[in-house]
């Protein structure tokens, strides 16, 4: 936790933990002044004090925890910038060069960050954003009707077939096997709606 009223949290992966961690607060009469994936920011004026053993308890009992360490601390933010940086590039179709992204967030220079971040995390930084944009990759290909060419695009890939390279090599499933899962989830769906709309026999013939 930092001394400005920011808590970086461990765990936040989806929507549904910032409506969990923002319950969880809120039970505590902490108030939020917002909140992101891996990062909350409490409002200065908030009239409950942060107890942090307390905050502590209820983050572990919801699967999360408070990043304390420097370098545990600066690995979530670098982890944080990347996502977001993911999240923009695959909402605008701008290219992102995340090298200078994650150096002008954290202000440091990008080397010595890869560095801690391969020291720390048993892998290099580099692959670490090649493994989040290939899970875009596969989340676009199973809920949007996207086709590979404008995830390559958007997603800044020098090519389609260096795409389906990448997908193959990291997932061991090509492009057809997700497109498959999308079309296994549309007939699912569209079962349920027909029973849905499926008037009960009159049961008094």
């Amino acid at each position: 936790m930092k001394k400005n009223n920011t808590l970086l949290i461990k765990g936040m992966v989806c929507n549904r933990c910032i409506t969990v961690i923002s319950d969880e607060l809120f039970k505590l009469g902490l108030d939020i002044s917002s909140i992101n994936l891996g990062e909350v920011i409490l409002k200065e004026n908030s009239k409950t004090p942060v107890d942090e053993q307390t905050l502590k308890v209820v983050l572990q009992k919801n699967g999360f925890d408070l990043l304390h360490d420097k370098n545990e601390q600066l690995i979530g933010q670098i982890k944080l910038t990347v996502e977001r940086g993911i999240a923009e590039q695959s909402d605008t179709g701008e290219p992102v060069k995340f090298s200078k992204l994650i150096s002008e967030e954290l202000n440091k220079d990008y080397d010595s960050l890869s560095a801690i971040f391969s020291l720390t995390q048993g892998d290099t930084l580099e692959q670490y954003i090649i493994q989040k944009k290939i899970e875009e990759v596969k989340g676009l290909l199973v809920y949007t009707d996207k086709s590979l060419t404008d995830i390559a695009n958007t997603l800044g890939y020098s090519s389609v077939a260096y795409l389906s390279r990448q997908l193959k090599k990291h997932t061991g499933f090509d492009f057809a096997y997700y497109k498959k899962i999308r079309q296994d989830k549309l007939v699912i769906m569209q079962k349920s709606l027909k029973q849905k709309n499926l008037k009960p026999k009159d049961q008094a013939e």
